[in-house]
């Protein structure tokens, strides 16, 4: 055989992993004056336990654990069981849930601060989906900024519960669906999610083809969002866009105005925008919010995807504590392209609860 050429082939491969036993000497001793116990802490620590709970998994591994629960769904049983076989780490189901809500109790600090962010944000998405805690039917709630995302596993769906994040006497504004609690709060402005009102729509039209109402709703809506389009891209001026906005708010508010359709569907969908036409066109007043609630339903997304492994919610209530706190501090540190394994595993390494140094300039800067 006569050699042509060389020819370069990669390989991506993980790496054996073995797990690594630290042992920490700790000293121990007493104040000479008050008499007090005190002991030493090595910076790798998860936990100042000895005696029978002496034996702690470290930091990168609850991390790691926190990550496939909250972020990807996984019981507990499958990931002891994939620390067990790909590892090499004996844990079981009981002490992963223990060293998860002490991950959750070391960012508490972290998970007021983001929710104080989110309160004093100028603009906000907010949406809301069913929550299952010890079988009860509860809502996880999500408040979303550009930097920063708040959940909240509460038990219910009203004004009490919409209000416990961002105060009832929140003045920014409220990018959210059509659901009535938003509308009381009367400090705020207002988008309703126009992705909403387009559905219901397309809906009406396959039921009932050619509905003038409906059709010429849905013509108004998306000729106002082609509008905002061409002035992001530059082809309309500020003046121009002020002049299409009253145009749409004209022919909306004309349509409006028509008698009420005999079909109930019909009917109830106009009684809608009535209640709703004040919210419908904010984004043409004010062309950087958003015209749907896209940011909040995409953070709900992985709350859903847990909810259906994960038999529908928590099976207590300090379960769903811990988890919108984590999910909380999960989601914040992917909307600032942070490593979420090193923010947990340094929040649980400090010795006192304190506001993560990573996530502290996006809340600071926000």
């Amino acid at each position: 055989m006569q050699a042509v050429r060389v020819a370069t082939q990669y390989q991506e491969e993980l790496p054996v992993t073995r797990p690594v036993v630290r042992a920490f000497h700790i000293e121990i001793g007493h104040c000479p004056h008050c008499g007090r116990r005190v002991q030493g802490r090595h910076p790798l620590q998860t936990s100042d336990a000895l005696g029978a709970a002496a034996v702690q998994l470290g930091a990168q591994a609850v991390a790691f654990a926190v990550l496939l629960n909250k972020r990807y769904g996984m019981s507990y049983g499958k990931i002891a069981a994939l620390l067990r076989d790909r590892f090499g780490l004996t844990v079981t189901r009981g002490g992963l849930v223990q060293a998860v809500h002490r991950a959750a109790r070391q960012a508490q600090p972290t998970y007021d601060a983001l929710c104080a962010t989110v309160r004093g944000s100028p603009v906000v998405t907010v949406d809301e989906t069913s929550w299952r805690v010890d079988a009860d039917l509860w809502w996880a709630w999500v408040y979303v900024t550009h930097t920063v995302t708040v959940y909240a596993i509460q038990p219910g769906r009203g004004l009490a519960q919409a209000a416990a994040i961002i105060g009832l006497e929140y003045a920014g504004v409220l990018q959210r669906d059509g659901w009535q609690s938003y509308r009381c709060f009367t400090a705020a402005a207002h988008q309703t999610c126009l992705a909403h009102l387009l559905r219901r729509c397309r809906v009406l039209l396959l039921d009932y083809p050619g509905q003038p109402f409906v059709a010429a709703v849905k013509e108004v809506l998306q000729a106002a969002l082609a509008t905002r389009d061409a002035y992001r891209a530059g082809g309309i001026s500020a003046h121009g866009l002020a002049v299409a906005r009253g145009h749409y708010i004209e022919r909306l508010g004309r349509l409006l105005a028509r008698t009420p359709s005999r079909r109930l569907r019909v009917r109830r969908f106009q009684q809608h925008l009535t209640v709703e036409f004040e919210a419908i066109f904010s984004f043409l007043f004010d062309p950087t919010l958003d015209a749907t609630n896209w940011r909040a339903e995409h953070a709900l997304r992985p709350l859903v995807v847990t909810r259906k492994m994960c038999g529908g919610g928590n099976r207590t209530r300090r379960g769903a504590e811990t988890q919108h706190i984590l999910a909380s501090v999960l989601r914040t540190a992917d909307q600032r392209g942070l490593d979420a394994t090193t923010v947990v595993a340094t929040l649980l390494t400090s010795p006192t609860r304190i506001v993560s140094p990573h996530l502290r300039t996006a809340v600071a800067i926000h």
